[in-house]
């Protein structure tokens, strides 16, 4: 239940990181923003486990995975801002 309550908290988390971070970077597409955003639950439960914030059966905060899609989102602007399609 723990992988499923992550999944469901970072889908959640996608949509308000995408809203919190607009750029002309970051995808467009809503499986990938919610893709990134559980991604982000699953970066801030492995963090937060590893700091001491949760314990070993326990999954990231509501709060703590916005932060984390947040960041997962940063990352991928970053990356695909580097990328240039000249041809």
């Amino acid at each position: 239940m723990g992988i499923l309550w992550t999944i469901i908290i970072g889908f959640l988390a996608g949509i308000i990181a995408k809203f919190l971070m607009p750029g002309p970077n970051e995808p467009s597409g809503f499986i990938l923003t919610t893709i990134l955003g559980i991604v982000g639950a699953f970066l801030a439960t492995f963090i937060g486990q590893a700091v001491g914030w949760y314990g070993p059966n326990q999954g990231a905060g509501f709060i703590g995975a916005i932060v984390g899609a947040v960041v997962v989102l940063f990352i991928y602007g970053m990356i695909a801002g580097r990328r240039s399609t000249t041809i």
